[in-house]
């Protein structure tokens, strides 16, 4: 087992960079919230700066606009570009999946140099087999080359465009998915995947343990919280970030001393 790495979402300024890294996290992920303002010199400082630190620099477009896409990755220049569309029209016809595919040939033949991180969405546990997960990381699989679970939200009944927090997105709901699944598709995959979806300090552990991915990512729940105890956006709290490295690094220790087990 080679060792697992951490990735820290949403680190949108430069100066949160250095102390990250210092930790210890791997991969920092930024995002491009507006396409209208999608050129944001201070965004693009962040991106450099954890490529200069010797980090690997990930980044999320919220629009869905090719053209934007590619002049997106060609102004930022990071290491990473990460699709994170929700696909929940591949539920009842997995031809839905075609213009990402075809999105994802274009980006990397444009973009050789640059690799696709892809979420797949995996629902809460309980209702997991309401999604055709394993179907859908079979698909695009071909043209990814690190996948990312992440949470797919419903309301009880169904899952639909209207849950998600970011329209026609997955992603920060500090909400866990099902880590079942989230197994399933690691045994599966012949790529990476990056377990993420409500990893906090608490559960970093046990969802490794449970899950054996190539990595965990973080959003939220290493979030600094208000007065309320709300999650603030883009402000990473230091200590539970430390801590949950921590704990990723004891799963991983631990995971070395267990005896291997015939595949």
């Amino acid at each position: 087992m080679s060792r697992l790495l951490v990735q820290i979402y949403e680190v949108q300024e430069p100066m949160e960079v250095d102390p990250l890294i210092e930790m210890g996290v791997d991969h920092i992920g930024s995002v491009v919230l507006n396409p209208e303002k999608w050129k944001d010199p201070v965004l693009k400082e962040t991106v450099e700066s954890v490529q200069s630190a010797g980090a690997i620099s990930s980044l999320i477009p919220l629009y869905q606009d090719p053209d934007l896409i590619f002049r997106t990755a060609d102004y930022y220049r990071a290491d990473i570009m990460h699709f994170c569309d929700d696909l929940i029209g591949s539920i009842h016809d997995l031809s839905a999946m075609d213009p990402f595919i075809s999105l994802q040939e274009r980006f990397r033949n444009r973009f050789p140099e640059v690799r696709i991180l892809r979420s797949i969405p995996i629902p809460e546990s309980g209702v997991a087999n309401g999604y055709p997960t394993l179907e859908v990381a079979r698909l695009l699989e071909p043209v990814t080359d690190i996948f990312l679970t992440d949470t797919l939200m419903h309301n009880g009944d169904e899952i639909s465009h209207d849950e998600q927090p970011v329209d026609g997105f997955v992603g920060i709901t500090g909400v866990t998915c099902d880590w079942d699944m989230a197994a399933k598709l690691t045994a599966q995959s012949r790529i990476p995947v990056i377990l993420a979806g409500g990893i906090s300090p608490k559960n970093a552990y046990e969802a490794v343990m449970a899950t054996r991915p190539a990595g965990v990512d973080s959003c939220t729940q290493t979030n600094a919280v208000d007065a309320s105890g709300h999650p603030i956006r883009f402000k990473k709290d230091p200590d539970k970030v430390r801590i949950m490295i921590a704990e990723v690094r004891r799963a991983e220790r631990d995971m070395l001393q267990m005896p291997a087990t015939d595949e």
